[in-house]
Formats: structure tokens, C-alpha cells, sequence
């Protein structure tokens, strides 16, 4: 497990969709409350999802809401499931480059044949979809060719570095990277939304730590740093 032996530091996991929020505004702003520190470590669903199954364990999770709802119980805290946010998938280009039409399916299909290099994650929830989108849409070959597959990580970094011109991602993922402009959203008709919850693990339920951190997490705050970011925010959630 990822405890901490100084209750003041909270061992936090987190999908990458929220960590624009949480780096710029949501952790300094609990960390001044002068208590507690968090130890945060980012990365795609699939490889949190990997740790737990190799038996690590932080006190406080932020991971897709299905995912964590399909831990074996005694996991997590019962009824410590709390819903986050919700967010789409985007396409980004490096600022100052020509932003292709993606209106419509018709016109992703042709930015994506067009593009000399497509960036996606390999491990991502938004590249995992684009993997199935792509082969949907019959241009799977294609794109792939000459795609560029990121193990994990932000994929605007790849046209930052000009090894990419279109980089697939979640939005606020796409936002997080300095020198990245988001193009817009997917077309609805092939929109993919991913909600992502925040949850208490069995390794955090005697953390107070824990618990004051998964209350920040869902607070006003939070929220407010989160529609910044550009993610949308569950269902009956006031901001």
C-alpha cells in the first residue's frame, strides 16, 4: 500500500484529466490550509488500475467513475465514491498552426488522413477510444502508419516538439500543455464522454488526511478550478 508515515502527507493517484486543476489551484489552496501536504502522482486509468492489481494502494483515488466502481471489494472505502467531473474528448495543434475543420465526421476523417502525424495515448482513455474510432471509421491503416503513440503522458507535447500536428486527448489534458491551442471537440456523433470520480481507499480510512482531501476534492473550490480547466461537472453540481 501507499501510505504515508507522516500523517500529515496524504498519498493522492489521479487520472491525468484533472491535473491542471488540481497543480495550478486545488492542491496549493488545501496545502495553505497549512495541515497537510499531498504526495500526487498522475497517470492514465489503466496504469492506476495496474497498481492496485500489483497490490499498491494510495489513501485517495481520482480514476474513471467505472473503474472504480469494478475494484474487488474492501478496495475502497464503502460508500466513499464521489463523482468528479466529466469531460470529452478534443483535438489540439501547437498555437500559431493551421487548426483543421472537424465539424463534422466528414471533415475529422480528412484532418486525420491530412495530418502527417496524429498523437495518441496508448494507455489513455481518450486514446484507447481514438484506437476503436479510427477503425469505426474505416482509416484505421492509415492513420496509424504514420501515427504517434504515446506510452502515457499528455499527447500535446508531441506537437509541441513538432513530432505530431494533431494531438487526441481530453481536453482539459490538451489544455494542461503550455503552447497548445484546442481546435474543439470531437463531432458529436463520435463524442465519447469519460466521468471520473474521486473515492477514499481501505488504505485511507483512518486517514483523516484522506478524508479532508476527498471533502476538498468536491468542494466549491474544486469545482470552480475544474470548469476553468475547461471539464464539466456532474449532474446536480452547482458552480
Amino acid at each position: 500500500m501507499t501510505t504515508s508515515s507522516d500523517p500529515t502527507v496524504v498519498p493522492l493517484w489521479s487520472a491525468l484529466v484533472v491535473r491542471g486543476a488540481l497543480d495550478a489551484t486545488v492542491i496549493p489552496a488545501f496545502t495553505a490550509e497549512g495541515e497537510r501536504t499531498v504526495d500526487a502522482v498522475f497517470d492514465p486509468t489503466t496504469v492506476l488500475m495496474q497498481r492496485i492489481d500489483a497490490g499498491e494502494l494510495p489513501e485517495v483515488i481520482i480514476s474513471t467513475t467505472s473503474s472504480l466502481s469494478g475494484l474487488p471489494a474492501g478496495t475502497l472505502l464503502e460508500g466513499s465514491i464521489a463523482p468528479l467531473v466529466r469531460t470529452g474528448i478534443g483535438i489540439g495543434v501547437a498555437e500559431g498552426a493551421e487548426a483543421p475543420q472537424i465539424a463534422t465526421v466528414v471533415d475529422l476523417t480528412a484532418a486525420l488522413l491530412g495530418a502527417r502525424s496524429v498523437a495518441y495515448s496508448r494507455t489513455g482513455q481518450s486514446g484507447i477510444y481514438f484506437s476503436s474510432l479510427i477503425e469505426k471509421l474505416g482509416i484505421a491503416d492509415e492513420v496509424n502508419a504514420k501515427a504517434t503513440i504515446l506510452e502515457k503522458g499528455f499527447t500535446g507535447e508531441a506537437v509541441i516538439d513538432g513530432r505530431a500536428d494533431l494531438a487526441i486527448q481530453q481536453v482539459s489534458e490538451l489544455r494542461f500543455v503550455p503552447g497548445v491551442a484546442v481546435v474543439g471537440p470531437l463531432p458529436e456523433a463520435v463524442q465519447a464522454y469519460t466521468d471520473f470520480s474521486v473515492a477514499v481507499t481501505s488504505a485511507g480510512a483512518a486517514s483523516a488526511g484522506a478524508h479532508a482531501l476527498h471533502a476538498f476534492l468536491i468542494g466549491q473550490l474544486a469545482r470552480n478550478a475544474y470548469v476553468a480547466e475547461g471539464l464539466q461537472l456532474p449532474a446536480g453540481s452547482q458552480s
